[in-house]
């Protein structure tokens, strides 16, 4: 099994930036293509991008595209989330996720297997 710890979470104003990361334990994590999903209160967890087992192909939504960039080091077993012009709209829980099926371009949370417990980003106006 494998397990997955976020970090980086903080409150911050809009237009700054964060990176998040994410460390994995368990597994095989060079084998798993890593999505990076968020939940804001009072709504359904939504797809944010996602980055392949090699790290050379990337997808992101449209609604973080050009802002946010995804990077893994896996021999460091770590996903990362870097995010800029950060927008009071990206205010959220993150999760890093495990898809193990090889489909880079899966946005449904189901498709996904392994959750961190995520980490709390606020954007302030």
């Amino acid at each position: 099994q494998v397990q997955l710890v976020e970090s980086g979470g903080g409150s911050v104003q809009a237009g700054d930036s964060l990176r998040l990361s994410c460390a994995a334990s368990g597994g095989t994590f060079s084998t798993y293509n890593m999505g990076w999903f968020r939940q804001a209160p009072g709504k359904e967890r939504e797809f944010v991008g996602v980055i392949s087992p090699s790290g050379r192909s990337t997808y992101y939504a449209d609604s973080v595209k050009g802002r946010f960039t995804i990077s893994r080091d896996n021999a460091k077993n770590s996903v990362y989330l870097q995010m800029n012009s950060l927008k009071p709209e990206d205010t959220a829980v993150y999760y890093c996720a495990t898809n193990p099926r090889g489909n880079l371009y899966a946005r449904n949370r189901n498709e996904y297997d392994y959750w961190g417990q995520g980490t709390q980003v606020t954007v302030s106006s």
